[in-house]
């Protein structure tokens, strides 16, 4: 038998973007919900989030530290192309600020908080899962406790312990690794600084399969490198970066490294009463490693799942969390993953794609999708045009140029 004397209908492990929405959402219909987080963890994040976002979870102004009107992309050979945002903007938050804000509207919705490290899950007699957590005393000693819980919800990030116990379709995951180092912005004169833009930086040398970014936070700025070739020193190449953008003297305030998920798992659920969601699960859009807007859709279909299950008591509607998340984005994470796959592959190809990127007809159609989350159908002809553009510079017809 268990020793805990508590039963929750939830308990979300993990309090990051994905974990907090669903810990809300559940709250917000009247379950009794734990959300379990670690103390003092910052995920590295460029931290950009779109309209639809700001408008589907209710994000408030305050929350955004800067907001983007253009994007810079840089070429292996240092060419460059704009891509104003026409009539809109992207947000940019601080996750640091961002998270602790979606936590505290969980439990202004009723969700309980509790610091801990989740250690594992077991079973009651009865069936019933008890989450073992570690937390931390006053006096710095550790202490072993247990909840129990209808269903627990893994949103404990691209390593899950949740999903490394629960899932074993885990053993897929492929990563990217990220790092990036929070610096005091340049002054408002520095020649290579736009504080209402962000610059993506396609060469080989600062990432050999990814790309690099200077992302604007009003007074900080991220700026970072992404690999998943292991050996790959991203703290050189930031370093390195930061000399060529004339960046090396400003103030470094935190440095943040994290593997991100490469694709999204194909099964999220192990049929019984747990459902990962965010990046447990490797809602990570591929090619541009955006994770926040995906992360807090991930958590409303899992929430969304776990209500199903609480209401009827079968098990297989833990699956509907991603079947409804992959209707909706299934199309849009194929592609991207297509795209990185092919055009991250070499410098050359990467020129290549900046170079495509020049084209209205693209960029409009990239803003379009990047600010909606959907693939716009609305405009076939420049579909049209776009596909033999692209055909052009896979076959080399088109110059780079």
């Amino acid at each position: 038998m268990s020793t805990s004397s508590e039963t929750f209908d939830v308990v979300v492990v993990g309090g990051g973007p994905a974990g907090a929405t669903a810990a809300n959402d559940l709250a917000r219909q009247g379950h009794r919900v734990l959300l379990l987080d670690k103390a003092g963890r910052i995920k590295p994040c460029g931290g950009a989030i779109p309209p639809r976002l700001i408008n589907e979870f209710e994000i408030p102004d305050h929350l955004l530290v800067a907001r983007i009107s253009s994007a810079r992309m840089v070429s292996p050979s240092n060419r460059d192309v704009a891509m104003p945002i026409d009539g809109g903007f992207v947000g940019m938050v601080d996750r640091e600020h961002f998270d602790e804000w979606l936590r505290k509207r969980a439990a202004d919705s009723g969700a309980i908080r509790l610091t801990g490290t989740y250690s594992h899950i077991a079973h009651d007699d009865d069936g019933t899962a008890v989450v073992h957590y570690e937390r931390r005393m006053d006096d710095g000693s550790l202490r072993g406790d247990c909840v129990r819980a209808r269903a627990v919800i893994g949103a404990d990030g691209a390593v899950s312990a949740v999903a490394r116990q629960c899932i074993p379709e885990v053993a897929e995951m492929r990563y990217v690794f990220a790092y990036h180092e929070i610096i005091r912005s340049p002054d408002c004169g520095h020649p290579l600084f736009d504080a209402t833009r962000c610059d993506v930086v396609y060469r080989g040398q600062l990432s050999p399969d990814f790309y690099s970014w200077v992302f604007p936070h009003g007074p900080t700025t991220s700026i970072g490198t992404g690999s998943a070739h292991k050996g790959f020193s991203l703290r050189g190449s930031v370093a390195a970066f930061r000399k060529a953008a004339a960046f090396d003297d400003l103030e470094t305030i935190r440095r943040e490294g994290a593997p991100i998920p490469l694709k999204p798992l194909s099964r999220w659920d192990n049929g019984r009463d747990v459902v990962l969601a965010g990046d447990a699960a490797g809602v990570v859009a591929p090619a541009s490693g955006e994770g926040i807007y995906y992360a807090m859709a991930g958590g409303r279909a899992a929430a969304n799942a776990v209500a199903l299950l609480l209401k009827t008591g079968d098990a297989a509607a833990l699956a509907t969390a991603r079947k409804a998340f992959m209707r909706k984005h299934g199309a849009v994470f194929f592609i991207l993953g297509m795209m990185q796959r092919y055009w991250y592959t070499n410098d050359a190809r990467r020129e290549r794609f900046v170079a495509i990127c020049r084209d209205k007809d693209v960029q409009q159609l990239t803003w379009d999708a990047y600010m909606n989350k959907e693939l716009v159908k609305a405009k076939p002809l420049s579909h049209v045009r776009i596909f033999v553009k692209n055909i052009a510079h896979l076959t080399g017809l088109a110059k780079a140029a």
